[in-house]
């Protein structure tokens, strides 16, 4: 089934040094509304993939040449000389001009019914030269990361014989509701091999979602092709913040 999604443990640590959180307190006694609630999380999938699962979406339903892959996988040679790193592989070829490859994770024991904004720092190796032509689009550039969060679970669903998402992700190079553009998996103009690169939203421009009745929010991260051809990523580390807004 072209949008099969990987499943597996629960894998969480206190976020270091992503981001520095000031928080603001009055010239009087400090009450506990006047304290921001803050969550970090970072995920590593060097041995699992951390309750985070992978999938795809904007292919029809017949994927027989779309090559579509999603695993934990090991990590290419020159970046894990000793061969025992790990990360989310997913890896597609974009038969339609458009194809959205994605890894999801849903969040728990946040303050129900409360609006975050969310901060994302991504870490992904990535073989895609910069300044290169490609069919449809370059290799690099027209490959866009793209980072977000809902309340609903973000799904690829069957629609009169399509698979497309369920959330307001935007299209290629432009961002949704759900989700916002971070930059391309395009490394140098010289890359001819795996690189790690880094991709993250800024604090000027977060992310803005809410929590359900239970406290949960569905964090997501993709890619969105416009280069008619194949794509293999690994995910190697996702850092998540969430800054409560007002009180």
């Amino acid at each position: 089934m072209s949008n099969n999604l990987l499943k597996s443990g629960f894998s969480m640590r206190i976020l270091a040094g992503f981001i520095v959180v000031v928080l603001i307190i009055g010239t009087g006694s400090c009450s506990k509304e006047q304290v921001t609630k803050v969550y970090s999380f970072t995920y590593s999938f060097r041995d699992s993939l951390s309750g985070w699962e992978g999938g795809f979406a904007d292919h029809p339903a017949d994927t027989s040449t779309y090559n579509l892959h999603a695993s934990l996988d090991t990590l290419p040679y020159n970046i894990n000389t000793d061969s025992t790193k790990k990360a989310i592989r997913l890896s597609g070829t974009n038969r339609s001009d458009d194809l959205f490859m994605f890894i999801k994770r849903k969040l728990t024991r946040l303050r129900k019914n409360t609006t975050y904004q969310v901060l994302l720092n991504v870490k992904l190796a990535s073989n895609a030269p910069t300044n290169a032509t490609g069919s449809g689009g370059a290799p690099g550039e027209s490959v866009y990361v793209k980072v977000g969060a809902s309340t609903t679970e973000p799904q690829s669903l069957l629609v009169d014989g399509f698979y497309a998402m369920n959330i307001d992700k935007g299209y290629q190079l432009e961002g949704g509701e759900n989700m916002q553009v971070v930059g391309h998996v395009g490394v140098n103009d010289k890359t001819t091999s795996y690189t790690i690169i880094t991709r993250f939203n800024s604090t000027t421009n977060p992310v803005i979602a809410t929590t359900n009745d239970a406290g949960e929010l569905w964090i997501i991260i993709g890619t969105d092709s416009g280069f008619e051809g194949t794509t293999t990523l690994y995910y190697t580390q996702v850092d998540v913040v969430l800054n409560q807004e007002g009180d």
